[in-house]
């Protein structure tokens, strides 16, 4: 099944990066909003639409970006329990894209389009595949930050912050199936790790290997600098 929509997760306060921006999804790199920069990499990516979850700052996000001619579909839903864990977030657009699957994705990740199209067209498979980085000295990784993942062959076997046993980085770019829909909903306020790890026991939760493409987490001002290192160097910059 060919995956035409991604989810851009773009609700939370990013507090960490108020004094760039008032609202993280606006935070700029080489010029352009975080919010943006995927917008513009799914349309390289080969995608059609964007469903944009806000929360945070809905209505200033959603005037930016509408203020905006992109090359893509872009809808919006808002979750109005932003501050709920951020599988909250993904449930808040499970009724624009009910039965299909689709990306996913956090609109204040830096993404090379290529990780994105890597991933798409790796598909959900039965539950979902993530994207993940097995280069674990990357100066662009906040260690104590980053969400790090166990895997046995292509299978997901633990992820979670801070585990003591992992071979991958969680780059935050996953493919999901309804079967992740599903599981989000048996859960009470989850996070998407928690989702994740539902699919686990049934081996529904996979990774593709996108290590050598660009991506970084933007979340306090060090690693806004080092976004904006990364983007001036980057052949895949935004023109």
């Amino acid at each position: 099944m060919s995956i035409d929509t991604a989810i851009v997760l773009a609700a939370g306060a990013g507090s960490r990066l108020q004094a760039a921006a008032p609202h993280k999804p606006l935070c700029t790199v080489g010029g352009i909003s975080l919010l943006g920069h995927a917008l513009r990499g799914l349309h390289k990516a080969g995608l059609s639409k964007a469903v944009v979850v806000t929360g945070h700052g809905a209505e200033a996000v959603e005037a930016a970006i509408t203020a905006v001619d992109w090359p893509l579909e872009v809808e919006w839903v808002r979750n109005p329990e932003w501050q709920l864990p951020n599988g909250v977030s993904v449930r808040a657009a499970a009724p624009l894209v009910r039965g299909q699957d689709v990306l996913m994705l956090m609109s204040d990740h830096l993404v090379d389009p290529r990780l994105y199209a890597r991933v798409r067209q790796a598909g959900a498979g039965a539950g979902l595949r993530l994207g993940v980085d097995r280069h674990l000295d990357s100066e662009l990784v906040d260690e104590e930050d980053v969400t790090c993942v166990e895997t046995s062959g292509t299978r997901i076997a633990a992820i979670g912050k801070g585990l003591v046993r992992f071979d991958a980085y969680d780059v935050g770019v996953f493919a999901l199936s309804p079967a992740f829909f599903d599981a989000l909903d048996r859960l009470e306020s989850p996070s998407i790790t928690e989702g994740v790890r539902a699919l686990i026991p049934d081996g529904q939760a996979e990774v593709v290997d996108c290590t050598g493409l660009d991506w970084a987490d933007v979340d306090d001002a060090e690693a806004l600098a080092k976004a904006e290192r990364l983007y001036a160097q980057a052949s895949w910059r935004s023109q």
